[in-house]
């Protein structure tokens, strides 16, 4: 599949948000911040070749409040504008899952475009555009510190559909409705178009003849400790809630396709079938605090998901870990953290596949998370990956990454 890197229009675009953004900044109704993250990944032993590359992600996202902009009442707006570069370290890695969340076809992109209103009495948060389903699905605090793209959603989801759901770095339009009936729950459902706005070359279409619709809902039961009611009603739900970060999350969710997909056959068979199901749940959870030092804690994960198998690769997955906030009295602001993601094959995939397979890939990460200062942090990290796509032919990788995030309000 051809994917343009940065085009002249592209550029332009980036150009107006950041032109735009930099007024909205200056009359006090938006917030913009600029952030980018790089990473030098090199496969140092194993895999399908010992090679090394550079990739990188740059935002601009602008969070704009419609009520001091516009008169609308309880409404916020929100753009994220991308450019993804560099090169593809899965290709000498070998992985299926992928050892770096960054990486994606060179390109300069809309990544998240929508608009939010709250409705002020009745804790309910409506959204609709272009909207990232891990924003808010399926995803753990504790998860993010680690940069196996599963930690962020499994592969038995974020592997799934035509040309995947509506996550980085191809997202979908649609919309979404979240609802807290009481403190420390809240209720998720979304629609979106099936296929991600942007597919082969490039080209920008939506809710055409054979996408079908993705559907996602999710159950979650938040604890905050000592958490109070935001004093304006916009910001108690939804992407802008002005809440502290929990202790405690466990969550459950379910997905479906209604489009059809072809069936994963053995050679020589065919057939299609309506429709795709899968179900997921994450567990998060502040575990030990030092009294002493409300920054150092240590937190456990959990990760299960189900997909379906007669129509995608990955039919279990399961990711677990731990995370250490403050390891060092004097680092009271760094974490490490060390995680297992295991993706499991469908047993229709193995039967149909060229080759033998093994059961499983399993990667083991090691990751550290240095905070140098209020614009710059530093991350060093290693990952084991057990039978690279499931080849037994193709030896187990040991992969080096160093990222950095520099970040800046405009």
């Amino acid at each position: 599949m051809h994917h343009r890197s940065a085009s002249v229009p592209g550029a332009l675009l980036l150009l107006a948000l950041a032109v735009a953004s930099a007024h909205a900044a200056d009359t006090g109704w938006a917030r913009t911040t600029l952030t980018y993250d790089g990473a030098a990944i090199g496969n140092l032993d194993g895999g399908v070749a010992r090679s090394s590359t550079y990739v990188g992600n740059l935002h601009l996202r602008s969070l704009m409040d419609l009520d001091r902009a516009a008169g609308w009442h309880d409404t916020h707006a929100y753009v994220d504008a991308l450019w993804i570069h560099g090169g593809q370290p899965d290709a000498f890695v070998g992985d299926a899952m992928g050892v770096n969340n960054l990486t994606a076809p060179p390109n300069l992109q809309l990544e998240e475009a929508w608009i939010e209103h709250n409705l002020a009495h009745a804790n309910v948060s409506l959204l609709a555009g272009q909207y990232d389903v891990n924003s808010e699905f399926d995803r753990t605090q504790s998860g993010g510190l680690f940069l196996n793209s599963s930690f962020g959603i499994g592969p038995e989801f974020s592997q799934t559909g035509v040309d995947g759901p509506s996550i980085f770095p191809r997202t979908a339009l649609g919309a979404r409705v979240a609802y807290k009936p009481a403190a420390g729950v809240v209720l998720r459902a979304a629609v979106l178009d099936g296929v991600p706005l942007i597919r082969g070359h490039d080209t920008l279409r939506a809710f055409q003849a054979g996408d079908g619709r993705l559907y996602v809902a999710e159950l979650a039961l938040l604890d905050r400790p000592g958490a109070r009611p935001a004093p304006d009603a916009r910001f108690r739900i939804g992407r802008n809630a002005m809440l502290p970060m929990y202790q405690g999350k466990l969550a459950i969710g379910a997905w479906h396709y209604t489009t059809t997909f072809d069936r994963l056959m053995p050679t020589g068979g065919r057939t299609t079938q309506r429709g795709a199901t899968g179900y997921y749940a994450v567990a998060d959870r502040t575990v030990a605090r030092d009294p002493h030092d409300s920054d150092r804690s240590l937190s456990l994960f959990a990760q299960l998901g189900v997909g379906d198998p007669d129509v995608a690769r990955f039919g279990r997955y399961l990711g677990a870990g731990a995370v250490l906030a403050g390891p060092f009295a004097s680092r009271s602001q760094d974490e490490l953290g060390l995680a297992i993601a295991v993706a499991r094959n469908g047993h229709p995939y193995r039967q149909q596949a060229p080759r033998p397979t093994t059961a499983t890939e399993r990667s083991i990460e090691l990751s550290y998370l240095a905070q140098a200062n209020n614009w710059l942090a530093v991350q060093p990290d290693l990952q084991y990956v057990v039978h690279p796509d499931t080849d037994p032919a193709v030896r187990n990788a040991l992969v080096f990454t160093l990222r950095f995030e520099l970040s800046t309000d405009l």
